[in-house]
């Protein structure tokens, strides 16, 4: 169930990667404004993301994960009659409540509904399982993504709506499975005690972010990491949002490049898996901290390459070594975060970092979207590749640690 839940969850993600920012354009965006309007739901995210987590924890996962379920419905639909700048905002700000809501219940209902039955199993293997079907299934979705831009078969509408036909479609698959095969056993009426829980969650954002500070303050390791973040933001604005839209430029069709980008992304994914299972063999000889410091130029040196890339081929080789090395980074940043926690503070840990990229990629994103406006999409990738590339900086006082 929990297997099945995953692909319904993750395949419909993978038809429109990359394509709301080919839908933006294609409706009379700016580049800029189509950087802008995404940055309203890493907001919502942010400020969601610990009050939403109480309220699973309190209500049960199952009622969240169905109002997720149709809000996620909402969103794609949004998407589609939207027109205006003021539209994609709505629609992005969706995005984030559903984000927001998603995230982490279905693992937890899992884990609980394991241990519920069998308290001392072993749940990693499943979800190792959990984590390569998850992949296999956005790139799938990104496969028929491609696919059906190419087919167009509803004429007189845009070839990029298809698949976000698909996606809401496929969307109200999963929300009906939800219903159907997701149980749990939990009394339907919140107790004065989860109703506490849950109003101690919406208090607690202040609290993680003046601890997560004071953490910081105190700690320049920790601080260095979650400086990082900021940096490695930029690079992911280059080939998350930009990758598309530049695409789409050298292809001067949105339409053609929403046909390319779904394969790209698939591939891209599979890089990524590699970058991060070789990784592994990589620290084991020159230590976490450098290889991490290594991932963090190459990425940033990535991105910028992307932007100076002339032809399609050579933006998308880029792109796909940029991801590969994105993929390997990640486990080693995680790897030296966890390091500066402990039982007492990781969740904080793992909060503030996740914050600040949420935090991070709203300020980058507008920014870099009013720079390409105003010179061109290339200087805007060069230049943040380049930016991004200083944050090894930040991994100095973890590489002095890590020495002694």
């Amino acid at each position: 169930m929990y297997l099945a839940l995953t692909v319904t969850r993750w395949f419909p993600v993978g038809l429109v990667i990359g394509l709301f920012s080919l839908l933006a354009l294609q409706r009379g965006l700016s580049v800029a404004q189509t950087t802008s309007y995404a940055a309203f739901s890493g907001i919502v995210v942010f400020l969601l993301e610990l009050p939403t987590s109480g309220f699973a924890d309190a209500v049960g996962r199952r009622p969240v994960l169905l109002v997720a379920g149709v809000v996620n419905v909402g969103v794609g639909l949004l998407y589609l009659r939207a027109h205006t700048f003021w539209d994609f905002v709505l629609a992005a700000l969706a995005m984030g409540v559903y984000r927001a809501l998603d995230s982490g219940p279905m693992d937890a209902w899992f884990v609980d509904t394991v241990h519920a039955t069998q308290p001392d199993a072993e749940v990693a293997p499943t979800l190792s399982v959990q984590s390569a079907v998850l992949s296999a299934a956005i790139g799938a979705g990104a496969v028929l993504s491609g696919v059906l831009v190419a087919w167009h078969p509803l004429g007189g509408r845009s070839p990029l709506e298809l698949p976000l036909m698909a996606f809401v479609g496929l969307n109200v698959v999963h929300l009906v499975l939800t219903v159907a095969i997701l149980r749990e056993h939990r009394s339907t009426t919140p107790s004065p005690a989860a109703e506490r829980r849950v109003a101690a969650s919406v208090r607690a954002v202040p609290r993680v972010i003046v601890g997560g500070l004071n953490l910081l303050r105190h700690n320049r390791i920790l601080a260095g990491l979650v400086t990082v973040e900021l940096f490695w933001v930029t690079a992911m604005t280059v080939f998350e949002t930009f990758q598309p839209i530049r695409l789409s430029e050298l292809f001067g069709s949105e339409t053609r490049a929403g046909e390319v980008m779904g394969p790209a992304a698939a591939a891209a994914w599979a890089m990524s898996a590699l970058g991060a299972a070789l990784i592994a063999r990589v620290s084991g000889r020159i230590g976490v901290v450098r290889a991490a410091i290594w991932c963090r130029i190459l990425n940033g040196l990535g991105a910028a390459a992307m932007g100076l890339a002339t032809g399609p081929a050579g933006l998308i080789t880029a792109y796909l070594l940029t991801y590969a090395v994105h993929g390997a980074g990640g486990p080693m940043h995680s790897t030296l975060l966890h390091r500066e926690a402990d039982a007492t503070n990781r969740s904080t840990v793992l909060s503030m970092n996740s914050m600040v990229m949420f935090v991070g990629s709203a300020i980058v994103a507008p920014v870099l979207g009013l720079l390409a406006q105003a010179t061109s999409t290339q200087a805007a990738m060069v230049c943040a590749g380049l930016v991004s590339v200083l944050g090894f900086w930040f991994y100095r006082p973890a590489l002095r640690h890590e020495r002694r």
